[in-house]
């Protein structure tokens, strides 16, 4: 099992990313220190699936290592800028239904396929990038205004995962 995690340097990346993603916690929020490892972890997710793919060394455990370490920093990202941002209630809720929707996608996931199932689609990966970029947005424009796009297009995203974790790749209910 350690030479999956040491001599995979695409699944050393992703750990990098659950590393700077706790580094997150000690840090002020939106403050220069914020902001870079931020970046680190955002461009981190890029960069490890793409060496993996590239090495041929993607592996089951590295797809499930990512997963975790996008949990892990979407969590301390909401952990540290929830506090800080008077967002209005349409705001947390909608962020409460997207998160339930994805919770139930992974649950249903482990129920039909016996295991964590996380799906990487064209759609996930855009609501991704645009979450990825709030942060940035948030000392230059209202977030009541990016949220709206941000939050239709991560619903979007989720209900589609809903859809092809129920169904196989036929379209077919299992």
């Amino acid at each position: 099992m350690s030479r999956i995690i040491i001599g995979n340097a695409a699944n050393i990346i992703t750990i990098v990313r659950i590393l700077c993603s706790l580094a997150l916690l000690f840090c002020m929020p939106l403050s220069p220190p914020f902001y870079a490892l931020y970046t680190a972890a955002g461009l981190s997710d890029i960069f490890d699936g793409w060496i993996a793919r590239k090495t041929n060394t993607a592996t089951e455990f590295g797809a499930k290592l990512d997963t975790f370490a996008d949990i892990v920093f979407a969590a301390v990202v909401l952990i540290k800028l929830l506090p800080i941002l008077a967002l209005p209630v349409w705001i947390i809720l909608w962020v409460g239904v997207i998160a339930l929707i994805k919770l139930v996608n992974i649950v249903i996931g482990f129920v039909r396929h016996h295991t964590l199932t996380a799906v990487h689609s064209v759609i996930n990966k855009v609501a991704g990038v645009l979450v990825f970029i709030l942060p940035f947005t948030i000392p230059i424009i209202n977030i009541q205004y990016t949220a709206g796009l941000v939050f239709v297009v991560a619903t979007v995203a989720a209900i589609m995962e809903s859809r092809t974790v129920i169904t196989d790749f036929r379209g077919e209910t299992k």
